[in-house]
């Protein structure tokens, strides 16, 4: 997976660093974040090649800013480098389709991988701490309420910034 031109890596360098600015701006709001629908149209516009380097490189700086974690570390690795292949995959087929429906199939997706995003986590990190099955399923549950809001935020957010992120996305020639 080979970088081409200096432009890829000023492309991948600004993603990461407006994810960072989107997650620290919105971290005090719990399950209200707009991670996700940026990180989602830029795979959709670049593919999964520039989103896995963008999603390798999203979830090692993260980690300067927020504090290293060894789950998250694993789990940003997991899931973001899934997420970026997923959307790439998709992204050949919705380019075939009118714009609703590539809005309802992109929300749908995003819903199910933050809901997999969560899945993710509550396997991760009780496997890592050791925790009993008791507390793994206390902490599921209490995760629940913040994954409602996500969810519902995630397809908010790519019905609402899907087409304006893609325009400026697609403004950028590689």
């Amino acid at each position: 997976m080979m970088i081409r031109t200096s432009k890829e890596v000023a492309v991948i360098g600004l993603t990461v660093a407006l994810l960072i600015a989107g997650q620290f701006v919105l971290s005090g709001v719990k399950g209200v974040e707009i991670v996700t629908v940026i990180f989602l149209t830029f795979c959709y516009c670049f593919g999964a090649k520039m989103g896995i380097l963008t999603a390798t490189a999203y979830s090692i700086l993260r980690c300067v800013f927020f504090g290293f974690f060894p789950t998250v570390i694993i789990l940003y690795l997991v899931y973001y480098n899934l997420f970026a292949i997923v959307i790439g995959l998709l992204r050949g087929g919705l380019n075939k389709t009118g714009t609703v429906f590539r809005l309802i199939a992109l929300s749908v997706t995003a819903a199910v991988l933050t809901i997999f995003f969560t899945l993710l986590d509550t396997v991760i990190t009780p496997f890592y701490f050791g925790y009993t099955a008791e507390a793994t399923k206390a902490y599921f549950y209490a995760s629940v309420p913040v994954l409602v809001s996500q969810v519902v935020c995630a397809i908010v957010t790519v019905l609402v910034m899907f087409i304006p992120l893609e325009k400026v996305f697609r403004a950028v020639k590689l």
